[in-house]
């Protein structure tokens, strides 16, 4: 009977989403980063209690669980969010906070400062590909340090256009391969899932990206979310969050 060469699927599975746009030639000064959230969940607590949360709080506020919870379009009150009053959006924005607070779950963010990045080096790194070099390596110690780090780990990311998935795909594949800071193969594939994928991950990911890149740019400026994704980052062993679950580059 031959040996199966399925791979072991590790316990936790992560959802990737971005803030900000990886241009180097036409910055947004008011905004002028690149943010990739990388949030890590053990599968188990994924499909318990915190998707049920979410759907239950959709449920409750809109009749239906079909709303995509969309940092932008909670900000700007568009879509679905455009129907509801002072009252119940503040209900809601109180409930999803409450249930990522309450919610178990590893935080790995990268901020890539692109005019810093343009200053320092006479042919910068895609933003997009250097967040996820980054990223990947913080992960990988992650699962290290709960001993995953011979199982296959899934990143879950969303689309962006098929140019810019197929080169992101080639440098994730290049970063697994060993062209990372450990010269040595990482256990991770990737999915790449349409925008409008009901997935409650995606959604964390997605709004967990924007407090964190406005956090950096401007850290004395009053941030609820960023108060509440604190002690979600992972950290070492005195910890320390910068350079960890909080990388700045350059």
């Amino acid at each position: 009977m031959s040996q199966s060469t399925t791979p072991m699927f590790s316990d936790y599975i992560v959802y990737v989403d971005e803030s900000g746009d990886h241009s180097l030639e036409s910055i947004d000064q008011e905004y002028p980063v690149f943010v990739l959230s990388f949030c890590i969940f053990r599968k188990d607590v994924y499909a318990g209690a915190m998707t049920s949360a979410v759907r239950k709080l959709k449920f409750a506020t809109f009749g239906h669980d079909m709303v995509i919870l969309h940092e932008i379009d909670i900000r700007k009150k568009r879509g679905a969010f455009v129907k509801l009053g002072k009252e119940a959006r503040d209900a809601f924005l109180n409930a999803l906070t409450d249930i990522i607070d309450a919610a178990d779950f590893k935080l790995v963010a990268v901020v890539i400062d692109k005019h810093k990045l343009k200053a320092r080096y006479s042919n910068p790194g895609h933003p997009y590909h250097l967040a996820m070099e980054f990223g990947l390596e913080r992960i990988y110690r992650f699962l290290k340090s709960v001993g995953q780090a011979d199982r296959m780990t899934y990143l879950v990311c969303e689309a962006r256009g098929a140019k810019e998935d197929k080169e992101l795909e080639l440098e994730f594949r290049r970063i697994c391969d060993g062209a990372n800071s450990f010269h040595k193969p990482l256990p991770f594939d990737m999915i790449i899932a349409d925008k409008r994928t009901n997935s409650e991950g995606m959604q964390f990911a997605d709004l967990t990206a924007r407090p964190i890149g406005v956090s950096v740019l401007r850290p004395n400026q009053q941030n609820r979310a960023m108060e509440v994704l604190d002690g979600k980052f992972y950290r070492d062993g005195g910890g320390n969050k910068s350079g960890m679950g909080l990388k700045v580059f350059p």
